[in-house]
């Protein structure tokens, strides 16, 4: 599972996560209902006898961390780039918008 990063910059919600050695066409991005979606896997590249390991302490294969926003965004203007396996999310937040009150008859 990776660490995950969240804060507010402005208007913005920012997740920010590290992603070494992972291809970013790899991982898959989705917000729904106020929960960001990260899921991806990584590949073991060099073929090595599990024998002649001392440690193996790096982790391969699939994996899938969702983070529950703090903040209601507007999920489809979301933008993603990746440099130097840092993934860096950002999600407007979205307008609280005028409160209605509510008249109830009797």
């Amino acid at each position: 599972i990776p660490a995950v990063d969240v804060y507010e910059n402005g208007n913005d919600i920012v997740v920010e996560t590290a992603l070494a050695g992972v291809d970013p066409k790899d991982v898959e991005v989705t917000v729904e209902g106020g929960v960001l979606t990260l899921r991806g896997k990584t590949e073991h590249r060099k073929e090595v006898d599990e024998k002649d390991y001392l440690y193996k302490e790096v982790r391969y294969g699939a994996f899938q961390r969702k983070i529950a926003l703090p903040a209601p965004v507007i999920g489809e203007k979301a933008e993603a780039t990746s440099e130097h396996g840092l993934l860096r999310i950002t999600i407007p937040k979205a307008d609280e918008g005028e409160k209605k009150e509510i008249k109830i008859e009797v």
